[in-house]
């Protein structure tokens, strides 16, 4: 048989999460109080994530906005910081837009862009005088009807598909193809518009994937239809290019290409498991030949952030860089990040309640938490977690191979999918720590089947080092 190897993949971990997890006694108090795993969450990082976006637009001379994309993350503190940077809040429901208001963000800094937008939603996005993103014309006829109802002008901007690369169509289930846009836009909102409550504002797209090409070729053809509709006399006062910026959440990318090589030879069976139930993790094998890729986030990303963007708008059409076509327009840039503007903004911590061995011989150990928790639509969470140990554990070095399970009832109720080294064998009382969870991971998936509290969220004060 092969001996048992650890491939390990090393978060990159900021300066305040350091510090917290030497509060192993106030950690472990916060659980006790609230009877639940802990998000901690920090808004230091999520500053500084937005300037550097905001540089890279000045660098270009562009003017620019970024929106949170509220979806991301269920706590109200960033969308709450974005706009007291001078930014705003891409919001996604009746809910999201409700807790905006409430928190005192003001209209002008939300917009919806919603895929699913109900009268209920309509109706509160028309009286707050809410910027509405139009996908579909079903949605124009009900908010057309909302606006003669309630007489209110409504600010709309325009969802765009279509674009091309390379003279490939580059697919998506939203918005409207370019040149409908144009019909909508210069024949029923311009000088002679049917639709009298609507009043154009700006275009908007967002990409599936992280590709910088496509996102370049679909900001230059977003640009001349601007160009055609200045043309006719039409402005357009923002252009908004959505999300999907890469980030990157590993220290080192041979630990990142080992993995993804191991993974390979471990479901060929050429080396054990290094995933529990030898798990492809979206890859399978057929006829000892590995087919499919894993269905997770690209990991690590050495052109990231701020990197990439500069990336997009370096890129060159008509022999200018798209920077330099988009500057001279007085066109509001817009960006709608959200797992990149969480980078390194929060963390999960939950404690151990058992240790036990399957059928297999595995070592478990159950977290008082459950897989929902800490999940995307990624089919694993690939970064190793920090193992606290109780203060007083007495018990000696001894490097022990264990899988992370959750709480629910089910056979691949797993926290992590991959097969973690423990320097000490875990005891009941210790902690786990997840870090760079706020993107996504650690709210977009909860749920509380067996009627299981949610995760507190409290907030680290790097300050003054307390948490609330």
């Amino acid at each position: 048989m092969f001996s048992a190897k650890h491939y390990p993949l090393t978060p990159i971990i900021h300066e305040w999460v350091t510090n917290i997890i030497k509060k192993k006694g106030t950690l472990s108090a916060a659980i006790e109080k609230h009877a639940s795993p802990i998000n901690i969450l920090c808004k230091d990082s999520f500053e500084n994530n937005i300037n550097l976006y905001n540089t890279v637009f000045e660098h270009h001379g562009i003017k620019s906005k970024i929106y949170f994309a509220r979806k991301a993350n269920k706590s109200i503190l960033f969308p709450i910081t974005s706009h007291k940077t001078g930014n705003g809040v891409d919001t996604a429901s009746y809910n999201e837009v409700k807790q905006c208001l409430e928190a005192g963000i003001p209209s002008s800094a939300i917009v919806c862009t919603a895929a699913v937008k109900n009268r209920k939603l309509l109706e509160l996005l028309v009286e707050n005088k809410i910027e509405v993103v139009l996908d579909n014309e079903d949605e124009i006829d009900l908010l057309e009807k909302i606006g003669n109802e309630m007489d209110r002008e409504i600010d709309v901007i325009v969802r765009l598909c279509g674009f091309k690369k390379n003279g490939k169509n580059l697919p998506s289930r939203f918005g409207f193809q370019l040149e409908e846009a144009y019909q909508l836009i210069s024949l029923r909102m311009g000088k002679n518009k049917s639709l009298k409550k609507f009043k154009f504002k700006g275009l908007h797209f967002h990409l599936n994937g992280y590709d910088i090409e496509e996102r370049a070729y679909a900001l230059f053809q977003s640009y001349l239809l601007i160009e055609r509709l200045k043309n006719v006399g039409i402005k357009t006062q923002s252009l908004d290019m959505g999300g999907g910026i890469l980030m990157n959440y590993l220290a080192d990318e041979n630990e990142w290409q080992a993995f993804k090589m191991n993974l390979k030879r471990a479901i060929r069976n050429k080396i054990p498991p290094i995933t529990y139930g030898n798990d492809g993790l979206g890859m399978l094998v057929h006829k000892d030949e590995v087919i499919g890729n894993m269905n997770v986030y690209p990991y690590f990303n050495t052109i990231n952030k701020d990197l990439l963007l500069n990336e997009i708008l370096n890129f060159q059409f008509r022999d200018q860089s798209l920077g330099a076509l988009l500057s001279p327009l007085n066109t509001e840039i817009r960006m709608e990040p959200g797992r990149s503007l969480l980078d390194q903004c929060g963390i999960t911590v939950a404690k151990v309640a058992f240790r036990k061995y399957d059928t297999e011989g595995n070592l478990l150990i159950g977290l008082e938490m459950n897989r929902t928790q800490l999940r995307s639509s990624s089919a694993d969470f690939l970064l190793d977690p920090i193992h606290i140990r109780e203060e007083h554990a007495l018990e000696k070095a001894e490097e022990v191979f264990g899988y992370l399970v959750g709480a629910y009832c089910l056979e691949q109720e797993l926290i992590l999918k991959r097969k973690l080294l423990f320097s000490y064998k875990p005891q009941v009382g210790d902690l786990f720590v997840f870090v760079n969870t706020a993107g996504y991971m650690m709210h977009f998936y909860e749920s509380e089947a067996h009627q299981f509290d949610l995760a507190k969220n409290l907030v680290y004060d790097s300050v003054s080092n307390t948490l609330s």
